[in-house]
């Protein structure tokens, strides 16, 4: 059983998130100790239970100390299995997080999946149903995956409600793909979600927007206001490139200005933009894992999180592959080899 301290690095839910999706197609138990330790309130939250039960139930594992405020887990993996699967998260907690848990590991079922995921659909500290659909798809598209993301309904905190279907074709084996280069812009505009809010909430960031990157016109798309159970308001910038597309986002909340919730998001993009790196910080996180079970990979980022050095770290507990970061200039050139 792989042994794991949930206090390494970050330590927050990604060191989980990771590990059960490497379980589960490894076929590797693991336990893991001190989960979200350097979180406030530490252990397991509803949205990381549901993604242990949620990859449970794709599996068949066998699992201990399942339960909210559980510090320390153990996880048996069975035989992966497609089909239809619906999960409930019961809060506002983030269905993203527990789809990029469940999608690499259905890959590998011997059948379709449609996984429908009910929760939270933009949240503070999670990447937006956009991103997976925009900016994560499109790298597993590259290596040979097919999958599609759908929203069903807009799910903002507090009441959540949101849903996110995902259907996931089987893949046997993803093919090596390198993002060294961007290529040339093809299109770049921001996106406003105004749910049960005024329109001149949006139209404030959108001013922000225009002022830090000059984005004009077109650039700044009509305001989507969906159906929603509870108000709230998002930001999405896209970025669509010749070989990657990008998404930078923020979430509104209760006391913060518009203004000041697109400001984040403009500042990551312009950084990202003048770096020449092919993908930013998050999409980095994240394309890091299939990269390593295709064997192998590299890919330039504009900025190495702290996150995404955990997340290497646990990867390298499960599959054969070692994962470097290499310092140039302007941007960092992540490199993830086949142990020889």
């Amino acid at each position: 059983m792989i042994e794991l301290d949930g206090s390494t690095g970050e330590g927050g839910g990604q060191i989980l998130r990771t590990s059960l999706t490497l379980s589960m197609i490894t076929g590797q138990a693991f336990r893991i100790r001190n989960i979200r330790a350097n979180r406030q309130p530490p252990g397991l939250r509803r949205q990381h239970l549901s993604a242990v039960r949620a990859a449970a139930i794709a599996c068949a594992a066998t699992v201990t100390h399942a339960e909210v405020g559980s510090t320390s887990l153990e996880f048996t993996p069975g035989r992966v299995t497609g089909g239809v699967y619906d999960f409930d998260i019961g809060t506002a907690g983030s269905t993203t997080l527990v789809l990029q848990t469940l999608i690499p590991a259905l890959l590998f079922a011997e059948q379709p999946t449609v996984v429908t995921v009910t929760g939270g659909t933009h949240n503070p500290k999670a990447p937006p149903a956009e991103f997976l659909q925009r900016a994560y798809c499109r790298v597993l598209a590259a290596m040979g995956a097919d999958v599609e993301i759908d929203i069903e309904r807009y799910g903002f905190y507090p009441a959540g409600g949101g849903g996110i279907s995902a259907n996931v074709w089987p893949c046997k084996q993803l093919r090596r793909f390198d993002l060294l280069d961007r290529g040339g812009l093809l299109q770049a505009y921001a996106q406003a979600i105004a749910a049960r809010l005024p329109a001149q909430v949006a139209q404030r960031q959108y001013a922000t927007v225009r002022n830090l990157l000059g984005w004009e016109g077109e650039q700044l798309r009509e305001v989507l206001s969906p159906s929603s159970a509870s108000p709230g308001n998002a930001i999405m910038l896209t970025i669509e490139s010749e070989t990657v597309t990008e998404v930078f986002s923020a979430i509104g909340d209760r006391g913060v200005r518009a203004e000041a919730v697109a400001r984040e998001p403009a500042l990551e993009a312009r950084r990202y933009l003048a770096s020449g790196a092919a993908v930013g910080e998050h999409l980095g996180d994240q394309v890091m894992l299939p990269m390593a079970l295709a064997g192998g990979g590299a890919y330039t980022l504009d900025h190495v999180s702290q996150h995404a050095i955990t997340n290497a770290e646990v990867i390298t507990h499960f599959l054969p592959v070692t994962i470097g970061f290499e310092q140039g200039e302007r941007f960092n050139t992540c490199h993830v080899r086949a142990k020889v």
